[in-house]
């Protein structure tokens, strides 16, 4: 349905740019053989092939949305439940590579946070001292030998979190973007779901100049609307409501995880599942294990030290955006 769509979007687009094209250049001709624009547009041939196929995409999109009247809409999986966490006991993860200029701040204001008790650092090969650093600092140090890529760091941090005594597991970004004092939202609201995602896409909640662009901002939302879709239905719009879909500071719970352990790598691989697509995979993956996941605004600050993914860049960042789309229509 999406294809199709993009696809009708830019066959209508195009029917548009190349008549009011051709009427710019030979509207003055026209007029004098007694034609005008709404008689080319009435006599068009290939109007009436568009007009047809938006028709039956419209059916088809109507269709679509009906079959989905009842999906997911099991009571004991997909509505309200409470079940509240009585003593919290929470392991932070923290991918990291090349960040020494921001992991002692980094793991000092998470170690500090109340109920955080493990904190672990998964060093994706660094060439400088943020392994040193962060050990220094109080975390569980995890040397990967091999620079794997992100995903692959959060993948392996969260089956080392399974190895601790905590019931609710949280993974964070190394580059300052996030705080500590954000656990205080995101942990009430387990009580009531399995996953709860920060969004940073309220601007009050953002420092000025951080590294959320236009392009990232609304590319973001784009592909959180588009999961949305993929999942949707008619009762409150889906199963989950979404606005920052590159968001990986979260809070799940143990038994989530455990549900979620055995997608995390390729088989045969090894690599992890998504790549640097590694937070829309871990939303994806739960929505279909049937965890209540719950998005909740967080504060955003502007990254200490240089983006090593470099999607800032417009041609990067386009590519990361449509490697996202590939990996949400396809999965």
């Amino acid at each position: 349905m999406v294809i199709t769509f993009i696809a009708l979007f830019l066959i209508n687009l195009a029917w548009v740019v190349i008549n009011a094209y051709n009427w710019i250049i030979g509207g003055i001709q026209s007029l004098l053989q007694g034609r005008n624009l709404i008689e080319s547009i009435h006599h068009s041939i290939y109007l009436k092939w568009i007009l047809l196929a938006d028709v039956i995409w419209i059916i088809s999109a109507i269709i679509f949305a009906l079959k989905r009247k009842h999906y997911k809409t099991n009571p004991q999986l997909h509505y309200l439940q409470y079940d509240p966490i009585v003593n919290p006991s929470i392991c932070i993860i923290i991918p990291a590579y090349n960040e020494e200029l921001s992991i002692e701040k980094v793991v000092t204001d998470f170690i500090n946070q109340k109920f955080v008790d493990y904190v672990i650092v998964i060093d994706n090969k660094s060439t400088d001292r943020t392994a040193d650093i962060a050990e220094r600092c109080g975390a569980k140090v995890i040397r990967k030998q091999q620079n794997r890529g992100l995903g692959h760091s959060y993948a392996i941090g969260l089956i080392q979190a399974l190895k601790t005594n905590a019931n609710i597991i949280a993974t964070t970004d190394a580059d300052g973007t996030s705080n500590g004092y954000d656990i205080a939202k995101l942990l009430p609201h387990l009580d009531n779901a399995d996953m709860t995602i920060g969004t940073r896409q309220v601007q009050v909640l953002t420092e000025k100049g951080n590294q959320n662009s236009i392009m990232h901002v609304w590319g973001n939302y784009l592909l959180a609307k588009l999961i949305q879709i993929k999942y949707f239905s008619l009762h409150h719009m889906g199963i989950v409501s979404l606005t920052d879909v590159g968001c990986l500071y979260r809070l799940i719970r143990r038994e989530a995880v455990e549900k979620l352990v055995n997608d995390l790598f390729e088989p045969k691989t090894d690599d992890a599942v998504g790549g640097d697509a590694f937070a829309i995979h871990l939303t994806m993956s739960g929505i279909e294990k049937d965890l209540r996941i719950v998005e909740i605004p967080i504060t955003f600050n502007k990254r200490i030290g240089k983006s090593k993914t470099r999607s800032n860049e417009i041609v990067i960042g386009i590519k990361y955006g449509l490697n996202f789309l590939w990996f949400i229509l396809t999965h």
